[in-house]
């Protein structure tokens, strides 16, 4: 028996729903049995959960693992370590709201909660969102002008027209496929970490025994880690795929390996980068205002094509998280706004939809032009993201608890302890770092 788990939406709301029709549908066998889920089903479910999660190797994490590896060496890999089964629960929380909900978060909130939920969850994307595309539209043109040996200003304006080009002309579907073989050359870090030559005693040593420094600079190294790895566009995206496909419930495991398997190479990269710069930054007491800088510390010790590694690995991780960060900014607005909606639908059908798409890379790419360097404006924006994801986090959560939105699939009380425990401890986090910066103490 074939089950087609990406029907058409306007089939099951109704023909004005301003959500958009499942892109594309996909057959399932199942044998003769509709409620089981054979191997075939597992693997048929398997990418958009990794690239949802590598999305998450963004260039503001990039940077923040640069500028930790320089401040702290491999002080701190251990809590890039402890990152994978928080960022693991989260995604399957999300997994689960979009799965058993049929919404997105933002119309999640929007239907079940008031309205001071629905700004605050709105105001803290979009806010994270545009200093987010800003910092990743620089940080890729740095990686381009690295490898052509040209200024970066050359290319933030053509990479933004680029990105939203191929969004426009072939769909975000399209270029999903494509991303997940794009995931394989974000491996380029793991590369770039063995050729930096680190001792890697010391590496497990800070992997597996927890370091703590009571200093501003250790404080905001792991604010921004847990800001920038946390950030609201990777798990609201999450709920924005299984509530565009319309996942059925008994396929929700399948999508939750899926996110994991995305959380596990999400970390694996973070590792990575973490030692690469910690073995060159760290080890000689070097700091980088720009990608240039921390390219060329990889040069002396891992050879010319050290650099190339790096800009290469740079200009990846935007390409494949810019446009997740840009659709997310448009569903976010357009379920705030009730737009009709929808990567599946053309630009004529949905035009308020692409508008939101289209301004928020070009409000990103005229930030790109503020003047603040490269690698401090990615860190920068890891720390909002700390800030603003408690917001985010805790009104996942609630939603997630809600039987009737979540149609009789609430998430167990296990895992509602384990996200309020997350939730609480990066707001404890964040509330250590801002008092320690306005007050010194």
């Amino acid at each position: 028996m074939n089950v087609e788990i990406m029907g058409r939406v306007s089939q099951m709301r109704g023909t004005d729903s301003p959500v958009a029709p499942a892109h594309q549908p996909v057959g399932f066998h199942v044998g003769n049995n509709p409620g089981s889920v054979g191997w075939r089903d597992y693997l048929r479910m398997l990418g958009p959960g990794v690239v949802g999660g590598a999305s998450d190797t963004d260039p503001t994490t990039v940077a923040t693992m640069v500028i930790i590896g320089a401040d702290t060496m491999y002080g701190l890999a251990w809590m890039a370590l402890l990152l994978l089964p928080v960022i693991a629960i989260i995604q399957a929380i999300s997994t689960q709201v979009g799965v058993a909900s049929h919404r997105d978060l933002q119309t999640a909130v929007t239907e079940s909660r008031g309205k001071i939920a629905r700004w605050l969850l709105l105001f803290s994307v979009l806010t994270v969102n545009i200093v987010t595309i800003a910092a990743d539209l620089e940080a890729g043109a740095s990686a381009i002008g690295m490898l052509l040996h040209r200024d970066w200003r050359w290319f933030v304006a053509p990479l933004s027209l680029l990105l939203l080009g191929v969004l426009l002309i072939l769909g975000y579907h399209v270029v999903q496929r494509a991303m997940k073989y794009l995931l394989l050359c974000l491996l380029a870090y793991a590369v770039a970490a063995v050729f930096a030559h680190p001792d890697w005693g010391a590496v497990l040593h800070g992997t597996l025994v927890p370091h703590f420094e009571w200093n501003t600079t250790y404080t905001s190294d792991a604010m921004s880690l847990i800001g920038t790895t946390m950030t609201s566009y990777v798990y609201v995206w999450q709920t924005i795929g299984q509530a565009e496909e319309r996942i059925p419930w008994r396929l929700h495991r399948a999508r939750q390996i899926d996110a994991l398997l995305g959380s596990v190479f999400a970390v694996a990269v973070f590792w990575f980068i973490l030692i690469a710069t910690g073995a060159t930054l760290g080890v000689h007491h070097l700091h980088a205002d720009t990608p240039q800088e921390a390219a060329a510390a990889l040069v002396p010790i891992a050879g010319p094509m050290a650099a190339d590694l790096f800009a290469f690995g740079l200009l990846i991780s935007a390409v494949v998280a810019l446009p997740v960060i840009m659709a997310t900014t448009a569903y976010a607005t357009g379920a705030h706004l009730n737009w009709r909606r929808g990567l599946s639908l053309s630009v004529r059908e949905a035009p308020l939809f692409y508008s939101a798409l289209t301004v928020s890379i070009l409000v990103g790419a005229a930030a790109a032009y503020c003047g603040i360097p490269p690698i401090r404006l990615l860190y920068i924006a890891g720390i909002i993201g700390a800030i603003g994801t408690p917001i985010g986090l805790s009104i996942l959560l609630q939603v997630g608890a809600d039987r009737r939105i979540m149609r009789g699939h609430p998430i167990s009380p296990r895992m509602r302890a384990a996200g309020w425990l997350i939730t609480f401890t990066i707001t404890a986090v964040g509330a250590v770092y801002l008092v320690r910066l306005f007050f010194g103490v």
